[in-house]
């Protein structure tokens, strides 16, 4: 099968597989999969071009709404996070278009930027498992003052029957939530700031943002995985929105650039199709997984993928 945007030559289920297989793991964590799914189209599909971006967007338009539903009927949808996130990121992903356009065009300085980015995100998701299982270690070392005995293991996490974020009295300048007995607060002006940031690199990128503010959540703000997936996700899917909008009128504006730079939205919809099952498979399955295991499998891949990318534009 040949999709004529982008000139790739692929059996029509490649795509539909590769967008189920990492959306199932990455929606766990509030990441729609699609910083992965860029390097399958550089590297697998051959697919390089500013057009590789827009069309990631595509993938999260389709693939990310069956996962935010199934996050806000279990009552894990936090609208203010969610709110902030948006605010903040659609301006910085449309300059982030521009970036990607006019200075990142080569195929080889935006391998090394994708590494760059994957670099960070990796080195933050392995601190913020080796700090868990470091806690979880000393907590089993000391003598539980529990009822039940001193052999009794605690084990970090809610129970699976009550997952539900319950939002607390907010103001303009922080947000507060209850979740699992614990209270969570953090600074609104704070989070805008960086999700200012994040949409910058994710418009460059063409990710939507999850993969970067998922892990900013967790590890700067220390709020659980369980709670953020939702929101991230939900900015995630805006952001695409207007990402998609933005490259669209980029194409029209850079056409004397000879850059495929629109979407193609066959290979974007089908990688989406695999997404939407994928991730509302992940989102049912979130509550079952620990969560240092979804951050640790994450970690993994994304510095396996940012070593090879930046040693390749130096070597």
């Amino acid at each position: 099968m040949t999709f004529p945007i982008s000139g790739v030559e692929t059996a029509f289920w490649v795509p539909i597989l590769a967008g189920f297989v990492v959306s199932v793991l990455c929606s766990m964590g509030g990441i729609s999969g699609a910083f992965l799914l860029l390097p399958f189209q550089v590297s697998v599909l051959g697919f390089v071009s500013p057009a590789a971006s827009s069309t990631n967007l595509v993938y999260n338009l389709v693939g990310i709404p069956s996962g935010i539903y199934r996050y806000f009927r279990e009552g894990r949808m936090l609208w203010p996070l969610a709110t902030v996130i948006v605010l903040a990121t659609i301006p910085g992903a449309c300059l982030g278009v521009v970036i990607r356009i006019r200075c990142l065009p080569d195929p080889g300085a935006f391998k090394c930027f994708v590494g760059v980015v994957l670099l960070y995100i990796g080195v933050r998701l392995l601190r913020d498992v080796m700090s868990s299982f470091s806690t979880f270690h000393a907590a089993r070392a000391l003598p539980s003052t529990s009822p039940q005995g001193p052999n009794r293991t605690q084990v970090p996490g809610p129970a699976l029957d009550d997952f539900a974020v319950r939002p607390l009295p907010s103001t303009w300048s922080r947000i507060a939530f209850r979740f699992d007995g614990e209270t969570f607060s953090f600074s609104t002006v704070r989070l805008f700031l960086l999700a200012l940031g994040v949409g910058l690199v994710s418009g460059t990128y063409g990710i939507g943002g999850g993969s970067l503010t998922g892990p900013i959540l967790v590890t700067l703000f220390h709020l659980p995985v369980y709670t953020i997936a939702a929101a991230v996700l939900l900015g995630t899917l805006v952001t695409s929105v207007a990402g998609i909008v933005f490259y669209h009128v980029a194409a029209a504006h850079y056409a004397d650039l000879g850059l495929a730079i629109a979407p193609d939205w066959l290979l974007g919809a089908l990688f989406g199709i695999g997404g939407a099952v994928g991730m509302y498979v992940g989102a049912r399955c979130q509550k079952y997984v620990p969560a240092r295991i979804i951050k640790l499998i994450l970690a993994a891949a994304v510095l396996f993928l940012a070593v090879r990318y930046v040693t390749a534009f130096f070597c």
